[in-house]
């Protein structure tokens, strides 16, 4: 990859009321030299932000000021920032056309469960956390690797890989 940080990331979920606005937040918070992040829903419901989500974040001290709902279009339009890498983080989202974006950014899918359709409080409570553990993991892995000295094709692998090693990480805590 040729550009320097800060590099440009955009997590993207079909309603981006949850998953991808966490992403957006932590990358934004601890990573803020490195990574400038985004969040877009490829298919946003109206809705806004799950007041849940915005309510999590805060708990745990993430800025959540600059939080919106948006959708992917904003991010193809001719003033929009030109991503280095595009994440999807729902499996629904995962499988949807997306459109082709302007300088052909890294792209890896990062699945994980949807918090916010959980009914029970306490077990919803839980599964934010996991979401945000999850996603600390994954973008400090990120993190780690030495984006400046992989060719496109090697760094696609290792962020894609990403997913995995966070996967088996959770699942045996």
């Amino acid at each position: 990859m040729t550009n320097k940080p800060p590099y440009n990331i955009l997590f993207i979920c079909t309603h981006n009321r949850c998953r991808s606005i966490i992403a957006e937040a932590i990358t934004n918070t601890i990573l803020p030299e490195k990574f400038t992040a985004y969040s877009a829903g490829s298919n946003p419901d109206g809705n806004g932000v799950h007041p849940k989500t915005i309510e999590h974040l805060k708990a745990q001290g993430y800025d959540t000021d600059s939080l919106r709902s948006k959708d992917m279009l904003e991010f193809t339009q001719p003033d929009a920032p030109v991503m280095d890498f595009i994440i999807t983080v729902c499996d629904q989202s995962r499988g949807e056309a997306c459109p082709v974006w302007p300088g052909q950014p890294v792209t890896a899918h990062w699945g994980m469960a949807d918090p916010s359709t959980i009914t029970d409080e306490t077990e919803q409570q839980r599964a934010f956390s996991q979401v945000q553990h999850q996603f600390v993991n994954r973008i400090r892995l990120l993190d780690s690797l030495p984006i400046e000295k992989l060719d496109k094709l090697a760094l696609t692998k290792q962020v894609k890989d990403i997913a995995e090693q966070t996967t088996i990480i959770a699942d045996t805590e």
